[in-house]
């Protein structure tokens, strides 16, 4: 699914550069859960914004369901992220002045599709258990169910791979614990590919296995 090759990031700061990832390699099959985990200045958010398609490397390879995305131009990587990267993210992301069915169907407008859009975002927002909220604005709804509206949002287009940005950073233990639950459900019944990237020790370990990066490298 993912095919990371000694993949590199050089931010340039007037005269001086900044290495961000030094040489990162490793794959994540279909269906696989992994957790990436780093300190801040890790490279991790780096390495989150490539995969995602938001960012390019400087050298190496990124080779996502087999294309190579690394010398895309900015329309192809959008269309990318659309059909086939869900995200989900620490802030939720919500449109606040519209209703959570019309919060989902916004991937949707973005890449185009007209007849089933409502019928598609009430089918998502049924699979994380919000069937009874969809006419419901953001400020009507607790952080998880803000959570799970975003979680909706991303899997209504169908992706192969959800990315998870600190998915339970706003949330109490508890609730976060859910959203965690209701994400490796998902895995298991559509087979998705999961990344999620967290400072949590104890998100980290319900991933099938873990990606520790240190100063751009990955730990051995």
């Amino acid at each position: 699914m993912l095919q990371i090759e000694n993949l590199t990031k050089t931010y340039r700061l007037g005269k001086v550069e900044v290495p961000a990832l030094r040489g990162v390699s490793f794959t994540v099959n279909d269906g696989e859960v992994i957790a990436i985990m780093g300190r801040s200045g890790s490279g991790k958010s780096t390495l989150m914004n490539i995969l995602g398609c938001l960012d390019l490397p400087t050298s190496g390879r990124y080779l996502l369901d087999g294309q190579d995305i690394s010398g895309l131009n900015d329309d192809r990587l959008a269309a990318i992220r659309n059909r086939k990267i869900g995200f989900v993210f620490q802030q939720f992301n919500l449109l606040s002045r519209t209703t959570t069915r019309r919060n989902v169907e916004m991937p949707m407008m973005y890449a185009g599709v007209g007849r089933g859009r409502r019928q598609r975002a009430e089918s998502a927002l049924k699979a994380v258990g919000l069937e009874h909220r969809m006419n419901h604005h953001p400020s009507e709804l607790s952080g998880g169910e803000q959570q799970r509206v975003a979680i909706a949002r991303a899997l209504v287009n169908d992706p192969a791979l959800i990315l998870a940005d600190e998915p339970t950073g706003n949330l109490d233990s508890h609730t976060g614990d859910e959203i965690v639950s209701l994400l490796l459900d998902l895995n298991k019944q559509r087979n998705l590919t999961l990344v999620l990237v967290t400072h949590d020790p104890d998100v980290a370990a319900r991933a099938l296995r873990t990606i520790r990066l240190i100063d751009g490298v990955i730990e051995q």
